[in-house]
């Protein structure tokens, strides 16, 4: 294992050193090996460990291409690990939510464009309390993934995402469950949005801060009774 540690590291250099850049094609193996010093077997353990996280591309009958290496490629794998979550773990998933999302809220509201800014709204009107849970679910999850892309932060943006997707159950539960539910949490979208159109990176986080602090709330309470 610790020569195949040692292999990743040295390609990980030639990609961070810019030896190799995104999208180029790595030397044949043979070449490859005697270059960094390895065996080709470690260097085939150590191609096979970075493909499976995405900063390699194995092609078949073409060689190994170092990745785009965009932040939503390499967080695949988070995503992979996040689609196994045991229910009792949900709340963790809130708890990262609660510290993300009011940050990413806050960088929207100064950095969103005006264009962003209406097309939150458009989604905004896209549901009513009277609309059907999941409907209104799959607006919600939504309307939180384009605040964080308006963050203008990829690596932000995809954190968010991952830590969104394993709460939906909880959101779909809540929804069906908790009277006045869907009105408070569209009540706090306009909130949130009122906050984006000012430009106010503060309110923005406060807004953030006190929705997913209140749908964590109420699981915590549900959970336990």
């Amino acid at each position: 294992m610790a020569l195949t540690d040692e292999a990743i590291g040295k390609i990980k250099e030639m990609i961070t050193s810019g030896r190799v850049r995104p999208g180029e094609k790595l030397p044949r193996e043979a070449d490859l090996a005697a270059e960094l010093g390895l065996s080709r077997n470690s260097l085939r353990e150590a191609v096979k460990a970075l493909s499976l996280i995405n900063v390699l591309d194995v092609r078949q009958g073409d060689g190994t291409y170092a990745t785009s290496l965009a932040p939503s490629l390499l967080l695949e794998t988070l995503s992979f690990v996040v689609d196994f979550h045991r229910d009792d773990t949900v709340l963790e998933f809130f708890e990262v939510r609660r510290i993300l999302e009011p940050a990413a809220t806050a960088m929207a509201a100064l950095r969103m464009t005006p264009e962003q800014k209406a097309e939150l709204g458009v989604i905004l009107s896209a549901v009513t309390v009277s609309s059907p849970v999941d409907d209104f679910v799959a607006t919600d999850l939504e309307f939180h993934r384009k605040i964080a892309q308006g963050a203008a932060n990829s690596v932000l943006a995809s954190l968010v995402e991952n830590m969104a997707l394993p709460t939906t159950r909880a959101r779909v539960w809540r929804g069906m469950t908790e009277p006045g539910a869907l009105q408070r949490t569209l009540a706090e979208h306009h909130a949130i949005h009122h906050a984006i159109l000012l430009g106010d990176p503060d309110l923005a986080r406060s807004w953030a801060a006190v929705h997913v602090a209140g749908i964590e709330s109420w699981l915590r309470q549900t959970l336990t009774q």
